[in-house]
């Protein structure tokens, strides 16, 4: 009886968002900024294709001055997180999980080295509802190559200091990495 309980309980918590169950890997408690955006989350998702596209668009206007802004503000020690998410995605390039991990991880570096909170949750918000699609996108041939390259271009242009380079650079990543992803998701 216990056990069913604690089932229960766990299944509980997982449906509001605060657990995260992965098969084969376990069960995990959700981030701060990832439990509280669920509720905005659920009121803006849904499986239409319009409303996705939407999101991509969003996360191109929002990203772009994300990038720009950690160009003129980032620390040393921010600089060298992103850095550090561009390594973890040249190491796992093969392994598409990883590979998503170092992902998100890149684009919430810079967002937390644009020192703005709104713009930190909004990316996180972001890309807690178009994750299921990033990670399908990821397992084409070729593409975590591709956001390899997209992701060092940006990068360099950030530690550089070149705001409008990170701004150009963050847009044709994103503008392209979004038609993919949209292609995907009209494929699943």
């Amino acid at each position: 009886m216990a056990r069913a309980s604690l089932r229960e309980a766990l299944k509980a918590l997982e449906l509001i968002g605060l657990l995260d169950s992965r098969v084969g890997e376990g069960t995990f408690v959700c981030a701060r900024s990832e439990f509280l955006s669920r509720p905005l989350l659920w009121a803006i998702t849904g499986s239409d294709q319009t409303q996705l596209r939407d999101i991509v668009e969003a996360r191109r206007i929002l990203e772009e001055d994300i990038a720009a802004l950690a160009a003129e503000r980032a620390s040393r020690e921010e600089l060298k997180a992103i850095e550090v998410t561009v390594e973890d995605l040249r190491v796992n390039l093969d392994t598409p999980v990883h590979a998503l991990d170092a992902d998100m991880r890149f684009h919430l570096a810079i967002a937390r080295a644009a020192h703005n909170q709104i713009l930190l949750n909004s990316v996180q918000l972001l890309r807690n509802l178009t994750k299921h699609w990033l990670e399908l996108k990821l397992q084409i041939p070729h593409t975590p190559s591709k956001v390899l390259e997209q992701h060092t271009a940006i990068y360099r242009a950030i530690r550089l200091r070149d705001s409008h380079a990170a701004r150009e650079a963050m847009s044709g990543h994103l503008t392209s990495m979004g038609r993919l992803l949209i292609q995907v998701a009209e494929r699943d």
